[in-house]
C-alpha cells in the first residue's frame, strides 16, 4: 500500500482546475497534516484517495498497485452516524469483515473504552455531544484497523478539551501503525500533531517538508504568506 504516490493528480470541476498537478509521495509511517488556505483542494485531495470522487488526470499508486491493498477509512468533519445506538455503530462497521459476532463484540467493546464512551455504549448516538461523536468516528475507524486514515478537519467544530481528547486518540492510532492524513486550520494542532507537512496551494503540493523546517523557514513563497496571514504579524522565520 506504501509508498503512497500521487503524480499529475487533476480535479477539474466545470472547468476550474482546483487540483492542477498534485505530485505527493507518502511512506506508510507518521501524521501527515496538509495545510493551506481555503479553497486549496485540502479536502478534494482526502476524498480522491479515498475514492468518493474521480480524478480527472494523473494516477494514484498504492504501492505498486493501482488499488489499496489494505484498509483504508476516513472520518468527516462532521461524522456520519447510524441512528442507532453507540455500541451499533462502531459492531455494524465491522460487519462486512471475517470476524465471527462475538469477535466484533469484543472489539467494538474494547475501542469504545480506549475512546472514553464505554459508559455511553446503550445511548442514542445522536445524543452525544460534539466531541464525542468525532470520538464515536474515530472509534470506528480505529476497530476497523486501517492501514491508512484520513482525517478532514477533526477538530473543526470542537472546544479545547474535546480537540485534546480527540488528537490523544489520533496519536494511539498513530502508534498502533495506522498511517495518518489529516488536514487542519489549526496551526497549533500541526505543530502537535504532525511529523511532516503538505503545503497546497495554486492546486499544487508547494511544499512537503518535517514539520519543524515548515514552521521554522518555509521556503515558498506562498507558504511564507500563508503563515504569516495566520500567525502573530510579528512572526520572523528562520534562516
Amino acid at each position: 500500500m506504501f509508498p503512497l504516490k500521487l503524480s499529475g493528480l487533476r480535479f477539474v470541476p466545470d472547468g476550474r482546475a482546483v487540483l492542477d498537478g498534485v505530485d505527493l509521495e507518502l511512506s506508510g509511517e507518521g501524521i501527515s497534516v496538509i495545510l493551506g488556505p481555503n479553497g486549496a483542494g485540502k479536502t478534494l485531495l482526502l476524498r480522491l484517495l479515498a475514492s468518493l470522487l474521480p480524478a480527472d488526470g494523473g494516477t494514484i499508486i498504492w504501492g505498486d498497485s493501482a488499488q489499496p491493498s489494505g484498509r483504508l477509512a476516513m472520518v468527516f468533519q462532521q461524522p456520519m452516524l447510524l441512528r442507532m445506538s453507540v455500541f451499533t455503530n462502531v459492531e455494524f462497521a465491522l460487519r462486512p469483515q471475517a470476524m465471527s459476532a462475538a469477535e466484533r463484540r469484543l472489539r467494538t467493546a474494547e475501542v469504545l473504552e480506549r475512546v472514553g464512551l464505554a459508559h455511553r455504549a446503550k445511548d442514542c448516538a445522536r445524543l452525544l455531544s460534539g466531541g464525542e461523536r468525532q470520538r464515536l468516528a474515530l472509534a470506528r475507524s480505529w476497530a476497523m484497523r486501517p492501514r491508512l486514515l484520513l482525517l478532514d478537519e477533526p477538530t473543526a467544530s470542537l472546544d479545547p478539551s474535546a480537540t485534546e481528547a480527540v488528537e490523544r486518540i489520533i496519536r494511539e492510532i498513530r502508534t498502533e501503525g495506522a498511517k495518518v492524513l489529516m488536514t487542519t486550520h489549526n496551526l497549533g494542532q500541526a505543530t502537535r500533531l504532525a511529523d511532516d507537512i503538505i503545503f497546497l496551494a495554486d492546486g499544487r503540493v508547494q511544499e512537503h517538508v518535517p514539520a519543524q523546517r515548515f514552521f521554522a523557514h518555509p521556503q515558498s513563497p506562498a507558504a511564507r504568506a500563508f503563515l504569516q496571514g495566520e500567525l502573530p504579524w510579528r512572526i520572523a522565520f528562520e534562516r
